[in-house]
């Protein structure tokens, strides 16, 4: 007796109330395990994968590409339909028996049995096909991992950290062959995350008083720190020594001492909520645009344990794998444009917090030392706040406090100088 079963867009939490349906993993009509991966859905902050409920042969109910409301119908399972025996696992080839010789007849039968390549073979599917444009991957030079040669969006991202996909294109270009004058265009939809993001960044730039304050530091301190504690930091905690567990700590120490800028507003009630903890988001740039994961309680957290987690959530990040837990809250941000050989800029606050700190290149400089021009690396700093509840005194001290303990490393070990503390200063 056959007996379907109905799969719906899960309520996956309550500020979304649609979802895109970014790609099936399975093809339609197959025969699908109970908690399978069947489809792969992109919501307002991440992918999500929905799992089969019941095992049976899955009929698709919804395209890819296609905007679904929560609850609305992805699929059917046909629960009454068995596993044939070619779905079930085959044993490898070099365990099987030796088969017994062919006859002429036997050897017809089998080449007119013998099924033609896959159309699906090589097809890229629309999240993948979306990366790869952004990118200017040639799918081409890609080998697809997915159902019947099919390339993922797995195979992109492998593709762009591997480099192997841009070869090709890299020798065509050096060779001429690239179309000269074109005067093509392209439309393409913009993605899920994409929407959101740039209705964020409207949001903050017409509903906060922003203004941003700048400062440089010196490096040196830091990098020396690194030079010399680099190869031992990674053989006893097995992560690299990098900046942003220095900036996270200078950051969760100033903003104690200032606690408005780890603060946030709430308009309608008319309160301004103050946090006895930070909560650090750390933007992160992905093949499907910018996120923001949230380091927990930095300022409980030890160096090692700083660079961990931002190991951890930058490759989840990368993956598409961060959930909305992830990526939800935070009371503080810092964002690096160094790494993209940023000098300067104005980062924007992300709503509902109230201040947000930009990290820039690092470049050497002449500057002034005891009279004395000399060549040190410098880094600028910005610091975007919402003048609304963060006043300008508290801004640029707050910025002046990370640039100390920035340049005197040693003073983030008790909070301070330990000669001020050791003479009662």
């Amino acid at each position: 007796m056959s007996k379907i079963i109905e799969m719906h867009v899960p309520n996956l939490a309550e500020s979304i109330t649609e979802v895109t349906l970014a790609q099936w993993l399975v093809e339609d009509g197959d025969y699908v395990e109970i908690d399978q991966a069947i489809v792969e859905m992109e919501t307002d902050k991440a992918s999500q994968e929905l799992f089969a409920v019941q095992s049976g042969q899955v009929k698709f109910e919804a395209e890819e590409g296609e905007d679904l409301a929560i609850g609305a119908l992805i699929c059917k399972i046909d629960t009454s339909v068995q596993a044939t025996a070619s779905e079930k696992e085959a044993p490898p080839a070099e365990e099987k028996e030796e088969a017994a010789p062919v006859t002429k007849e036997e050897k017809k039968v089998s080449v007119t049995k013998t099924s033609p390549p896959s159309l699906v073979s090589g097809h890229t599917s629309p999240a993948a096909a979306k990366i790869a444009a952004e990118h200017d991957l040639n799918t081409g030079n890609i080998i697809g991992s997915g159902p019947s040669g099919r390339i993922t969006k797995a195979d992109v991202i492998k593709a762009i950290e591997n480099g192997t996909a841009t070869i090709q294109q890299g020798a065509a270009a050096l060779l001429g062959s690239g179309k000269s004058f074109s005067r093509e265009e392209r439309s393409e939809r913009m993605s899920r995350l994409r929407k959101t993001i740039s209705e964020r960044l409207v949001f903050a730039k017409n509903s906060t008083a922003m203004l941003t304050t700048f400062n440089e530091v010196n490096m040196e301190p830091i990098l020396a720190i690194r030079k010399k504690y680099r190869d031992p930091f990674y053989k006893k905690y097995g992560v690299g020594i990098g900046f942003m567990s220095f900036f996270s700590k200078a950051v969760a120490l100033s903003l104690t001492k200032f606690p408005a800028v780890n603060a946030q507003l709430d308009v309608d009630k008319g309160n301004v909520i103050y946090h006895d903890y930070v909560d650090i988001s750390i933007a992160v740039s992905t093949p499907k645009g910018l996120v923001v994961p949230v380091i927990r309680n930095v300022e409980s957290l030890s160096m090692d344990g700083i660079e961990k987690e931002v190991k951890r959530l930058a490759v989840r990040g990368r993956d598409g794998q961060l959930t909305m837990d992830e990526m939800s809250g935070g009371t503080f941000t810092i964002t690096n444009g160094g790494v993209f050989g940023s000098l300067l800029s104005t980062p924007i606050i992300n709503p509902p917090q109230s201040a947000i700190l930009g990290m820039h290149k690092i470049e050497e400089r002449p500057v002034a030392e005891n009279g004395q021009v000399v060549i040190k690396n410098m880094m600028y700093l910005a610091l975007s706040y919402d003048h609304r509840i963060i006043d300008g005194k508290e801004s640029v001290s707050f910025l002046v406090s990370v640039k100390d303990y920035l340049e005197n490393p040693e003073t983030m070990l008790l909070g301070a100088d330990p000669l001020d503390i050791l003479l009662g200063m």
